[in-house]
């Protein structure tokens, strides 16, 4: 017969409960400054629900009403040098961690409220309002709430969107040497979403100070957690993946505030990742000021029971219990705290014109300027603005050949040399000698600290190098093996690096470069080959870079490193193995953003082309004889083209034909047409011309691989064909 052996796991699970001994033991300040937190926060998710229910917020309310106590517990045990994030039911999450920053030995309850906590209460009403002077000029409202000098580093409207940028501040704090951590707030929803599993994973094999806090209130919008989970005690997930972790009711805030204090001798001692699962419950829908029960998803005799837990009632019970305060003291303390929100209101609300009695409005006043609807999609560039720029003319008798390759990992060692903010992340980078196509050789050695081979988990390992670049000391370089894995990561990329800095007010930076190449004719088949340049340009935010030359690649990878947008650079396999000119030796010049080559001057057609595809437009033209103007775009996102030269060939060729390798769906040269339609018509004699691949993608027959993509010759048959028109 077999023998069967019990499994333990490597990792504690396990259950905290407080008795009255350990309310008798808390110290009167804790439980006072619990109290003045529990009751400003409840209060103002009181007052933004009225504001809902009058119809003057614009967009969702996502009440946390119930919910504090895991968010004071919690934060409470938090100093300003600790970052936290949290999700689309943040409000609680970021006044606890504000309120703490503000005053981090509590605030008086007897005392009138302070003048930093009125006006920090003041900017999160306006931010939810979509107010001018909200902390993100009201781009942000209700679910992207962000304040950096208080180290919250922003709430999420994607379920689990924030985790693995939460896993980008802890490690940038671990690696900065200091004892600072990282707490990442979600749901019982979000333990079901794959990049918050990837991040338990990521956190745990890099040993990364980073508190998972899942506030299990039982419910996604109204879907029962037992109805799709069969295991509902979610902190015995940590234990899989090698997380000490805690079970605690979440709706008793000094349980919560015992946990986070040992969670916390964890992570500051360096072990590793925390799980804390806090128990909790909403006391409203997921939205709106209406319980869960008017939709019948649950009962009013469930809500009537967990409001008897309510953990504003808690600790007040214990405060008078202890003779701390009485229940008069208490009653005050939120009185005073309902007269602070009505004064707030009168701030920035006033009577509408015409309307009903006590009808209200928000002040026009109030509201941003419509004209700044698109400032902050990316920086000014005013980082760039001390660089020397030089261009391939610049260099004349210095020029040397060198292949592409050798251009890619001789810049990546100047940079990691001379600047110990870069980082290096990826599949393989740190193998292989040099990963897979050699472009990271010779870095593991000598940077071990700073070139992290990944596990294979692109929405753990981007997201991470996202929160990295917002935390603002290192400047992570981001490897995707093939740019089709952006699919995988989509969530990071877009909704998360892409959008950052407009959704946050335009005033922080994410200086993150991503790598990644495109391997058309390689034979890796429809799921390898992908050229992203589309799908990049019309995704707000980034900037696209698209090297041809090693002299190019080394520029252009020096300016994206110094720039503080996301920044995504695109190699092609068919150049790895290429030679060009470049300086000898000298890794260090940079290309200015917006300037694209010129790569043969012309009369006859503007041809325009950028990465692989521009040596197979050069070889096209030589075999037609016609005589083109071969512009190589080098930056291809919307801000970044150079329309000056784009314009000045098309007024003297008066013809365009844009030329790419890639599918029709995806294509790149579709949005660049329109855009020159948009500009240029005037000086148009024909319609834009264009080459691209098939609608289906490469195969991995390599006869239908080479007829799934353009090259030198559709380029040819098409020259001819608009020089017989």
């Amino acid at each position: 017969m077999p023998i069967h052996r019990a499994i333990e796991p490597g990792a504690a699970w396990t259950e905290l409960v407080v008795t009255d001994a350990d309310w008798d033991a808390a110290s009167a300040e804790l439980l006072t400054a619990m109290l003045s937190q529990l009751v400003l926060i409840r209060t103002f998710e009181e007052f933004v629900l009225d504001l809902a229910a009058k119809g003057l917020i614009h967009g969702p309310a996502h009440s946390s009403i119930g919910q504090e106590g895991g968010a004071v517990g919690s934060c409470i045990s938090l100093t300003s040098r600790d970052t936290v994030n949290g999700s689309h039911r943040g409000h609680h999450q970021f006044l606890a961690k504000v309120l703490t920053h503000l005053h981090p030995d509590g605030i008086d309850p007897a005392k009138p409220v302070p003048e930093d906590v009125r006006e920090a209460l003041l900017r999160t009403l306006r931010e939810i309002c979509g107010l001018a002077r909200g902390f993100s000029r009201g781009r942000g409202g209700s679910m992207h709430l962000r304040w950096d000098e208080a180290g919250a580093i922003g709430t999420n409207a994607i379920v689990g969107g924030g985790v693995p940028l939460a896993a980008g501040s802890a490690w940038a704090h671990k690696h900065a040497g200091t004892d600072a951590v990282a707490v990442s707030y979600f749901g019982d929803g979000a333990m079901n979403i794959g990049s918050v599993l990837e991040t338990f994973n990521l956190a745990a094999a890099w040993s990364l100070p980073l508190c998972f806090f899942v506030e299990n209130n039982q419910y996604a919008v109204s879907t029962h957690i037992a109805e799709v989970t069969a295991e509902t005690r979610l902190s015995g997930r940590g234990p899989g993946f090698g997380i000490r972790s805690w079970k605690v009711d979440g709706m008793d805030p000094l349980a919560v505030h015992l946990v986070l204090q040992e969670a916390l001798e964890h992570l500051r001692a360096g072990r590793g990742p925390v799980l804390v699962e806090a128990e909790v419950y909403r006391y409203f829908h997921q939205n709106g000021p209406f319980p869960g029960s008017a939709f019948r998803y649950r009962t009013k005799e469930e809500e009537r029971q967990w409001r008897q837990r309510d953990p504003l009632d808690t600790v007040a019970r214990h405060l008078v219990r202890r003779g701390i305060l009485a229940q008069e003291d208490i009653a005050g303390c939120i009185q005073q705290a309902k007269e602070l929100m009505a004064e707030l209101g009168e701030v920035i609300l006033e009577p509408k014109p015409d309307g009903k009695p006590n009808e209200k409005r928000i002040k026009p006043q109030e509201w941003p300027d419509a004209g700044i609807v698109d400032e902050g999609v990316r920086g000014d560039l005013s980082e760039l603005a001390e660089l020397p720029f030089t261009d391939l003319g610049d260099h004349a008798g210095e020029l040397v050949e060198s292949s592409f390759i050798g251009a890619i990992a001789g810049v990546l060692a100047r940079r990691m040399e001379t600047d110990p903010r870069v980082v290096v992340m990826g599949e393989d980078v740190h193998r292989l000698n040099g990963g897979t196509n050699g472009a990271t050789r010779g870095l593991s050695e000598r940077f071990p600290e700073r070139v992290l081979g990944t596990p294979i988990s692109e929405n753990a390992f981007a997201g991470l190098g996202g929160g990295l670049a917002m935390d603002g000391r290192f400047r992570p370089i981001v490897e995707f093996m093939y740019a089709d894995f952006m699919w995988v990561a989509a969530d990071q990329l877009f909704n998360q690096i892409g959008k950052a800095r407009h959704m946050f007010g335009g005033t922080g930076t994410v200086p993150l470069v991503l790598r990644s190449k495109v391997a058309m004719g390689t034979g890796y088949g429809s799921q390898h080959s992908m050229d992203p340049a589309g799908i990049f340009a019309t995704a707000p935010g980034w900037r696209i870079v698209a090297p041809s030359t090693p002299y190019d690649y080394i520029g252009l990878m020096n300016t994206a490193l110094a720039c503080d947008d996301p920044v995504v650079v695109l190699e092609h396999v068919d150049l790895y193995q290429s030679r060009g000119p470049t300086i000898a030796d000298d890794y260090d010049h940079y290309l200015p953003v917006g300037k694209a080559a010129v790569r043969r001057r012309g009369s006859a057609i503007t041809v325009i082309t950028y990465l692989a595809m521009t040596q197979y437009v050069l070889a096209a033209v030589e075999d037609v004889g016609i005589d083109a103007e071969v512009i190589d775009l080098r930056w291809l996102d919307r801000a970044s083209l150079d329309w000056d030269t784009i314009a000045a060939s098309v007024q003297k060729c008066n013809t365009v034909l844009i030329a790419e390798q890639g599918t029709q769906g995806t294509s790149y040269g579709g949005w660049l047409a329109d855009e020159i339609q948009r500009r240029l018509f005037d000086w148009l004699d024909a319609p834009i011309e264009r080459v691209t691949g098939g609608e289906a993608s490469p195969s991995i027959s390599k006869v239908l691989e080479r007829a799934a993509f353009a090259g030198t010759e559709e380029v040819a048959a098409k020259l001819r064909q608009m020089a017989e028109v």
